[in-house]
């Protein structure tokens, strides 16, 4: 295999490039010892800065709190591919069955919606984030992914997508975006490139500004429910916090709480990046509308042209790992990086002699039915959200305002959607959880290399159908 070019700058890990694009930010005090709130956010991620954001706008006598192990978006809120989109990661028919086929019809246009949500948000707060919604495109490379791009979308049509939505799109498509072997796309307009770490860290100046008090390197060691008399409590190792309502948005790090470790289980993606693209190659690629880009490969990928001229392109490469590790600072496999370059180059040959400048990892969290919730329990004053499963940039902010409304005690179009109060059993003990998971990848990873070696015409492989089915997949 021809070696990989790699940057003089090249980097693993430190976090990720988002970061090292703007530098990492200075380190807020942390929490001084014991404290009483109204609500006290655990995880300075997207979740917990937009609960924290919608309930201080709504209410702005309410005395919030957000506790943060590191600084606020060090996990997956500061390493995602920067897809602000629509995507929903959960099981339609499962909502469809408690709740009916309409409420998850209104749950998939809330998405929509929240797109262009968090678009004004940050237009209105003054946040730079590099934001250029230019919509979505998904590409197939051979016959059965090909004929799995039209059912997906035929799906999706059923389920809230109307056809101006999400559509098949001809090769003429304009802006045009040149995918070698692409035999057809397809388009969305509900989404947009975003660069993660000018997000995360605007929308916490924006919250801290508002008098929410953020105390980053606190790290939480257990939440407590209401026992009589004694409200909610978050302990930590500086004191302990008290608070009307305690709201978990700690996502991927949700197994590192007491009681927690298998409710949602970690999984880690990666990312490269390349040095700057010169305008010469980008004369033959196009993306001039700054498209989200992704594939219909089973073991898929994520990419996005940034605002400096890079692709930046990410997916579940490389081996997980048994249970959960030490988060190493985003550091990622040498396998995960060759994976992700073969996949640039196999998409944009041109981009051969281009190096790599910093490859990274993150981790996210995963229900074993693959499907998010927010909840707020009464009687133990928490509430919780997220289970993303690598879909949470738009989600997390209509995750934020829906606890926003649970909090304040409002019945509302956002406490009525079907992932409120949603429930799924815990994962499997370890290490059967990660043998599954192995299964499941390679099962996922021979499929395509069988689907690109079909002619003509082209179907789902069965090794792919077999590990669609398998439980918790």
């Amino acid at each position: 295999m021809r070696p990989i070019p790699r940057s003089s700058r090249f980097a693993n890990g430190g976090v990720s490039f988002w970061f090292r694009d703007g530098g990492l930010p200075e380190r807020r005090a942390p929490l001084p010892g014991g404290a009483d709130y109204d609500v006290c956010v655990v995880g300075a991620g997207y979740t917990g800065l937009w609960t924290a954001y919608y309930l201080k706008k709504d209410q702005p006598d309410l005395r919030v709190a957000v506790l943060e192990r590191e600084f606020a978006g060090f996990g997956a809120s500061g390493r995602n591919g920067g897809w602000l989109s629509a995507d929903f990661s959960g099981s339609r028919e499962d909502y469809a069955r408690s709740h009916g086929k309409a409420a998850m019809v209104a749950l998939q246009r809330a998405l929509m919606a929240t797109v262009d949500e968090v678009v004004t948000v940050a237009g209105a707060e003054g946040i730079d984030a590099d934001i250029v919604k230019g919509g979505m495109r998904l590409v197939a490379a051979n016959a059965a992914q090909h004929e799995r791009l039209e059912r997906q979308i035929e799906y999706l049509q059923e389920w809230g997508y109307w056809p101006d939505d999400i559509h098949m799109v001809g090769p003429d498509h304009e802006p045009r975006l040149s995918v070698n072997g692409a035999v057809a796309s397809g388009y969305s307009p509900h989404a947009a490139r975003v660069h993660p770490a000018k997000l995360v860290t605007g929308l916490a100046g924006v919250v801290e500004a508002m008098g929410v008090e953020i105390f980053e390197d606190t790290a939480v060691t257990e939440i407590r429910p209401r026992s009589g008399s004694e409200r909610p409590a978050v302990v930590t190792e500086h004191g302990t916090v008290h608070a009307d309502h305690v709201v978990r948005a700690t996502e991927g790090f949700t197994s590192t709480l007491r009681g927690q470790r298998r409710r949602w289980r970690p999984m880690y993606s990666s990312m490269i990046v390349t040095e700057p693209i010169s305008a010469e190659l980008w004369e033959g690629i196009g993306w001039e509308g700054r498209e989200v880009l992704g594939d219909t490969a089973h073991s898929y990928i994520y990419a996005q042209r940034t605002a400096d001229d890079r692709i930046a392109i990410g997916g579940r490469s490389g081996p997980q790992r048994i249970g959960f590790s030490e988060d190493n600072e985003g550091a990622t496999q040498p396998q995960a990086i060759a994976e992700l370059w073969r996949s640039l180059t196999r998409m944009f040959p041109d981009l051969v002699d281009v190096p790599i400048e910093h490859a990274w990892s993150g981790v996210l969290g995963v229900p074993r039915d693959w499907s998010p919730t927010v909840n707020l329990d009464a009687e133990s004053g928490l509430g919780w959200a997220g289970g993303y499963a690598g879909s949470g940039v738009a989600t997390s902010n209509l995750a934020g305002r829906t606890l926003r409304d649970l909090v304040l005690g409002r019945s509302t179009d956002l406490t009525r959607l079907p992932w409120v109060g949603h429930e799924v059993r815990g994962w499997e003990p370890e290490p059967l959880r990660w043998m599954g998971t192995q299964v499941v990848r390679g099962l996922y990873r021979t499929a395509d290399r069988r689907e690109s070696r079909t002619e003509g015409k082209g179907h789902t492989s069965r090794l792919a159908d077999l590990a669609t089915r398998m439980p918790g997949n």
